[in-house]
């Protein structure tokens, strides 16, 4: 039997499993958390894999490995590959006024979109580039190679010192801000533009199933993935197939030929791990929407649940707009949430339990309408993330949309499509291997278009 090696490397933790080749079925696995904040040495990435690479039982036995990491993280290594500073995670909105200025100082919006197809907002490592060189120039001057967090870790897992030697793939790649995944091309000219005339290395972008090294002359490496592009792979998502993840943040991603020029810079223009694209939309604001309330409520998810669904749907008119740490899609880094249409008959804990899930998957129907715009076509939409768990977000959810939600079984897909990418490489087919995720469940309800009708008045309110 032979066995491959999926690892996870997302915002809260470190995934391990180890899977068979042919069938993708997981023979054994272990999670090791991450430290929380949105500023994290790398070396704690690497602590938590070792760990949970030996609580999985190790990888000993294993012929490939790949690596599947969140996106957009700015990992700044000197000439000798040293981390230069902790690295930025996607989520920390400092950069925000570095993103607006690289908008302007390129022509605007429609000029990014052109060229590479994402615009700049506080998460693109472009912008954390920009802030690395206007506030901490000497980190700047030190950076000879700037790379992301899942090129960083399976930089380490090869066991190079050599930076030339660290590896990416288009997925990642195309999240910088200096990378086009239409072209899939390095746009060197908008990295100095971030970098204040600076040139640092950046990684070699490799195919979707090159080898990336070995793991001390062991098994073989995959190139890795962004974790969304990951995510895809691992639900076996085709063309047609729009993913809604709802975990820390949320996010909705179509897999297409398309490739996005939104001068809005609401759709970004990605790639996914398999040659095609994947437009995308992300928000700041996902799973811990619900976590919040329910601890203002002072009740647990299951009670949270339950109180959503014994409400009507559109809470009788309170709407919450879900801008808890800013907002990323719209473009409002400094906005905050709100509780509009309270008055002394809607305001009770039903109602908030169920403005909350509602304003929460208000904004995901917002991204799907964008990716739409682009002329991308959600033909069958995929719900999964944590707050998936939640059976009321199951019920809600199709409700919000306006149509039907399959539900895969519960996995660790980013971690799974990590794996089934170790599997395609060791292959050496043109198609990655055919696994099965399990029988989804169909989700259906009546529409509500009055609650997106109501959401859309609150949402412009929450701005004043």
């Amino acid at each position: 039997m032979t066995l491959v090696a999926g690892v996870d490397s997302s915002t809260q933790s470190c995934k391990v499993v180890v899977c068979e080749a042919e069938t993708g079925r997981v023979v054994r696995s272990a999670s090791t958390p991450h430290p929380g904040g949105t500023e994290v040495d790398p070396q704690a990435w690497w602590a938590a894999l070792q760990t949970s690479v030996t609580a999985a039982g190790g990888i000993d036995d294993v012929s490939a490995v790949a690596v599947g990491a969140q996106q957009h993280g700015m990992v700044c290594l000197d000439s000798s590959g040293r981390v230069v500073r902790d690295a930025l995670l996607w989520n920390d909105t400092r950069s925000a006024d570095a993103a607006v200025d690289l908008v302007e100082e390129l022509g605007g919006r429609a000029a990014w979109a052109e060229q590479v197809g994402v615009v700049p907002v506080a998460a693109i490592t472009a912008a954390k580039l920009r802030w690395l060189a206007d506030h901490e120039p000497q980190n700047a001057d030190a950076t000879a190679l700037v790379c992301l967090p899942h090129d960083w870790l399976t930089w380490r897992l090869s066991g190079s010192s050599d930076i030339g030697d660290v590896r990416t793939d288009r997925s990642d790649a195309s999240g910088t801000g200096y990378f086009s995944a239409r072209t899939d091309t390095y746009h060197h000219d908008l990295l100095e533009l971030a970098m204040r005339g600076r040139s640092p290395a950046v990684p070699q972008v490799l195919g979707p199933r090159a080898i990336a090294g070995t793991l001390d002359g062991g098994p073989v490496l995959g190139p890795g993935a962004g974790d969304n592009a990951a995510a895809a792979l691992g639900l076996s998502a085709a063309s047609g197939d729009c993913v809604v993840s709802l975990g820390t943040s949320g996010v909705v991603s179509a897999v297409g030929e398309i490739a996005p020029k939104d001068p809005a810079g609401i759709v970004a223009g990605f790639a996914d791990a398999t040659g095609q694209q994947l437009p995308l939309v992300c928000t700041l604001n996902g799973a811990p929407v619900l976590a919040a309330v329910a601890e203002m409520l002072r009740v647990d998810f299951d009670e949270l649940d339950r109180l959503a669904l014994s409400a009507a749907p559109g809470a009788e008119g309170l709407v919450l707009v879900p801008y808890f740490e800013g907002e990323r899609s719209p473009n409002l880094p400094h906005a905050a949430g709100a509780l509009h249409g309270m008055n002394t008959r809607n305001l009770n804990a039903a109602n908030i339990a169920r403005a909350a899930l509602e304003g929460l998957l208000c904004s995901m129907a917002y991204c799907i309408d964008r990716i739409g715009d682009q002329g991308v076509d959600a033909q069958r939409i995929i719900l999964v993330g944590g707050a998936a768990r939640s059976e009321a977000v199951r019920r809600i959810a199709p409700a919000v949309f306006g149509a039907p939600v399959h539900l895969p079984a519960p996995a660790e897909y980013v971690a799974l499509g990590a794996a089934r990418q170790a599997a395609w490489v060791l292959s050496g087919h043109d198609e990655p291997p055919t696994w099965s995720v399990g029988e989804a469940v169909l989700f259906e309800a009546d529409a509500t278009p009055w609650v997106r009708e109501q959401y859309a008045v609150a949402e412009p309110l929450t701005l004043r």
